[in-house]
């Protein structure tokens, strides 16, 4: 799990893919003279693997990891075929036709291919075991923070019942459209969701100066940061001409928010977490900046509406996102529940 991470990252770096080849024996372990079967395999893998690839247990006893270096083929298909092909060649010469049936070949790229990975997006961890093992090892400690999801959300939404009523009439009333706005947003691992907010701009307007400012924004362009009322410089579209009056004061006072607590509660996100990204704003993300989105799910509150918001650059929020995630905690949650409400209330850094 370290070679894995310690390749990911060198990836982020170079741009250069790597194959993650895992083969399972199944029962071919399991009868016979095991240790000789397992060292024709291995045997087998070494002919057909350079010096510069990396071998172990995938997971310790029933799957085997080989980690193909720096695949430079353009074409990942064509890549994959021929490294199947080289293994399974090399397989053929060391075992039975019957033992080779018994073995189960997979083949990860990484970078993965996120735009054509079907409607919910590379759902897949298997290239980020390291991440999924973590969070295994607190499942206790996992199971309590969705305990306290569905029970903090459905808290705030009871006692929450007539600022919700009142926010909808007050949207409906003053413009045109829905009360709430929906949006397709990326989840763990690139799991489309449904976003809901209250609506705050106008209906039927034109998304095109958002993306164009998260594109510069992304990419650290000069020009991105705006002067706020408090004179400060903010990295948001503070004069945004899609924003209604009564959205100026939801966004103010993150009151547009409040509908994600049913995300929430249907398990797309939790309190505490990386906010989720456009599709658009994905498009235009880093390789290394979609880290973000394997290690935890995305949340209402996180370390960056507590601590940085609108007044930190882009990257700089992604690295608290991650730095987030490798030192979750519950108590870290619940440092950050605690101090979302003074940071709403004094609006610094809100649109």
């Amino acid at each position: 799990m370290r070679l894995l991470r310690l390749e990911r990252k060198r990836t982020e770096r170079s741009n250069r893919r790597f194959v993650l080849m895992i083969l399972e024996p199944g029962e071919l372990l399991k009868f016979g003279d095991p240790e000789d079967t397992l060292d024709k395999i291995l045997r087998a893998l070494s002919q057909a693997t350079r010096d510069t690839d990396l071998k172990g247990w995938y997971r310790h006893g029933s799957a085997i990891g080989v980690i193909f270096t720096e695949i430079a083929a353009d074409d990942e298909n064509s890549a994959v075929r021929a490294l199947s092909a080289k293994v399974t060649d090399t397989l053929y010469d060391a075992l039975r036709v019957e033992q080779i049936n018994q073995i189960s070949l997979s083949f990860h790229v990484f970078p993965e291919d996120w735009d054509n990975d079907g409607p919910d997006g590379p759902a897949n961890s298997t290239l980020h075991l390291d991440l999924a093992s973590g969070t295994h090892k607190k499942r206790i400690l996992a199971l309590l923070k969705r305990l306290i999801d569905i029970a903090g959300s459905l808290a705030i939404l009871v006692l929450c019942l007539p600022v919700l009523a009142a926010i909808a009439i007050a949207v409906k009333l003053t413009s045109k459209g829905p009360i709430l706005f929906r949006q397709t947003r990326l989840g763990q691992y690139g799991r489309k969701f449904t976003f809901l907010k209250f609506r705050s701009m106008y209906f039927g307007n034109d998304h095109a100066i958002h993306e164009n400012y998260v594109k510069q924004f992304i990419a650290g362009a000069a020009g991105t940061e705006q002067t706020g009322p408090n004179q400060k410089k903010q990295f948001k579209l503070v004069s945004d001409p899609r924003v209604t009056r009564v959205g100026q004061f939801l966004r103010k006072t993150s009151l547009d928010e409040l509908p994600q607590l049913l995300n929430v509660l249907g398990g797309e996100m939790s309190l505490v977490g990386p906010r989720p990204p456009l599709m658009y704003e994905f498009k235009h993300y880093d390789l290394w900046h979609k880290e973000r989105l394997m290690a935890m799910k995305p949340g209402i509150t996180g370390l960056w509406q507590v601590e940085g918001r609108s007044r930190v650059k882009f990257d700089e929020m992604v690295r608290m996102d991650i730095r987030y995630a490798r030192s979750w905690s519950l108590w870290l949650d619940i440092r950050i529940l605690l101090r979302t409400p003074l940071a709403v209330i004094s609006g610094a850094g809100a649109a």
